[in-house]
């Protein structure tokens, strides 16, 4: 039996991957059970863990996907093509044979999601987590397509070389197509899928498909998992021990990611998580002491008392005029994207694990500050005060503030210009869509261990707008780019051009822009005003003096983009139809006016 290694064999493979997480790496986790334990576990492994790139995968197989527990010959070691009890019909040679092109069995090997990569658009981390994506050959992997985990019946449709199955499902609860691993590795797979919806419970409700019948991932974060599902895996985990494989794969995964699979670690959480079947309907109670602060032209930040939970709140929603705008796990937000001189109310609904949602906290009002003529604002800010731990390695950062979240490549963390820096060497800092617009962006850069002066390119979506000059000096003042002038959402990039040279980026600031003013303009003494606001039922009605005179009106969203053209509006009614115009902010300008709405 291939299983049946020596003492020594055994120990050469653990050794290969030895690193350990700290002796307290699952404290705090001591008596708890049910969505308790869950909560606890998901906030351990995300707290350490480091994002990496997609492309990174093919690295950590190095020593994450490693053949020393079967053919011991340090071959891939595919749960799709792995023969335990005899010969194996082909084996992958580690950083040879990847995928590319196949056509069959044996090409080459893949990058399988055991959560398809389809739930969560390709989104990150979750893209590149290899805790839950296993090196598998192509064609398999190809074969299983999107398809859940499950046991297929009598009449397979697709069998591998090795003997897992595509068909239709005979696991209880659940007919539709599914893919069976063989029994050899049925616990690994129930294990990786346990770890995702530990990992990742708080996105469960956003991830596409997530919901209907069939589906593997539940849309709560307790218990995470569809019925049929979580039945199936419990029962797969409880026939499949841990092996030393998985072991060993558990820790070269937390020297690459920095965290780790708990359910390898310690099997028995499976159990006193999912075993007894907590129901859990007792709602969170209301948040408290909600207050607004802080105001600048577009964003207003809000602070507020925590709910309180029979089993534990995981996350605020935070609504602006009714409009859900955020969601957070602490206790504080700063909501983007507002309008200028604009006045809103914000409240907060607490949600605990199993969605069950806290009644309303009390509102509270807040006021945006005046735009500058031209709609040119302050938009946003980036201090680095939110990157990942000091760390002198050179790999891909992401954190989020201010609802915005960045993705630095080939960076470090441990450098310094005003305050915590991000540094980049062959790489760039990307920014997720932001709303608004730029009219100029500034920011602080040096050079660092040595290396020539040079300049880092500033793009906005995809296109170069002007460089940020650097050197070993450190700057006492941002470096400005100005009449950049792009309307709309955005994504900023700043692109280290000069490899061999490490730049440390600080002290990130733009301002916005709109090409249509977004301040109220009255042409004459005359008072006019939209109501309600926000407008219901695509109907806008205007109070105001000679209404009838009006000549032209025209809407415009706060792109500036030209949305509709009305003449003589009220001509015979004080009433425009929006003919169906989406959710958002719009801008109504006429010949003696120009004013604000909301659509809801």
């Amino acid at each position: 039996m291939k299983r049946i290694l020596s003492f020594f064999l055994l120990s050469s493979a653990i050794i290969l991957t030895s690193a350990q997480a700290p002796p307290t790496y699952y404290d705090g986790t001591a008596g708890l059970t049910g969505i308790a334990l869950k909560n606890k576990l998901s906030q351990i492994i995300t707290d350490g863990h480091q994002a990496k790139a997609y492309n990174g995968l093919w690295t950590a197989y190095q020593t994450t996907d490693r053949d020393y527990f079967y053919e011991n010959d340090g071959s891939v070691l595919d749960i799709y093509s792995e023969n335990p009890t005899g010969s194996d019909p082909y084996t992958y040679t580690i950083g040879t044979n990847q995928c590319g092109q196949y056509s069959a069995e044996g090409n080459c090997y893949n990058r399988e999601h055991i959560v398809p990569q389809s739930l969560f658009n390709e989104a990150s981390p979750m893209v590149a987590d290899v805790n839950f994506i296993r090196a598998t050959d192509g064609k398999v992997n190809g074969m299983r397509s999107n398809y859940p985990f499950g046991k297929v019946g009598l009449s397979p449709s697709f069998t591998s070389q090795n003997g897992s199955k595509l068909g239709t499902s005979a696991s209880a609860g659940y007919g539709g197509t599914v893919f069976e691993p063989i029994d050899e590795f049925k616990g690994d797979v129930a294990r990786m899928i346990f770890y995702f919806v530990t990992r990742y419970q708080s996105q469960l409700a956003s991830f596409t498909n997530a919901n209907g019948t069939g589906d593997m991932l539940g849309t709560t974060a307790f218990p995470g998992l569809q019925t049929w599902e979580l039945n199936q895996l419990r029962a797969w985990h409880a026939t499949d021990p841990v092996s030393p494989a998985e072991i060993s794969r558990n820790n070269a995964t937390y020297e690459y990611q920095k965290n780790k699979n708990p359910f390898i670690d310690h099997p028995e959480f499976v159990e006193l998580i999912w075993g007894t079947q907590v129901v859990d309907t007792q709602a969170p109670t209301a948040a408290t002491n909600l207050i607004t602060q802080n105001p600048t032209s577009n964003t207003i930040s809000l602070s507020w008392t925590a709910a309180t939970d029979n089993i534990g709140v995981i996350a605020y929603d935070v609504y602006a005029n009714g409009v859900l705008k955020t969601t957070v796990s602490g206790t504080t937000a700063t909501v983007q994207g507002l309008t200028p001189s604009t006045t809103y109310t914000f409240y907060v609904i607490a949600k605990d694990a199993s969605g069950n949602a806290s009644p309303q906290s009390n509102s509270a009002d807040g006021t945006t500050l005046a735009g500058q003529p031209g709609g040119n604002t302050s938009c946003g800010t980036e201090n680095f005060d939110s990157i990942p731990a000091s760390d002198s390695g050179y790999t891909t950062r992401t954190w989020t503030n201010n609802n915005i979240t960045w993705t630095a490549t080939d960076a470090r963390t441990d450098q310094t210009i005003s305050g915590k820096a991000i540094t980049i060497r062959d790489g760039s800092l990307t920014s997720s869509t932001i709303s608004g617009g730029v009219k100029s962006l500034s920011v602080k850069a040096q050079l660092k261990f040595g290396g020539s002066s040079g300049n880092l390119n500033v793009q906005i979506n995809g296109v170069t707008v002007g460089t940020i000059a650097y050197s070993s000096t450190a700057p006492t003042a941002a470096i400005m780019i100005d009449n950049i002038n792009v309307s709309g959402d955005i994504i900023i990039k700043i692109v280290n051009p000069i490899t061999t040279n490490r730049v440390a980026i600080d002290d990130l600031s733009w301002t916005c822009f709109n090409s249509l003013g977004t301040s109220d303009v009255k042409k004459d003494k005359s008072q006019f005003a939209i109501y309600p606001n926000p407008v219901k039922n695509n109907e806008l009605f205007v109070k105001g003096e000679n209404l009838s005179t009006i000549v032209k009106a025209e809407i415009y969203d706060l792109s500036g983009k030209l949305i509709e053209v009305i003449a003589n509006p009220f001509k015979n009614s004080n009433k425009i139809n929006l003919k169906g115009i989406t959710k958002g902010n719009y801008i109504l300008k006429t010949d003696r006016f120009s004013t604000k709405f909301i659509v809801e």
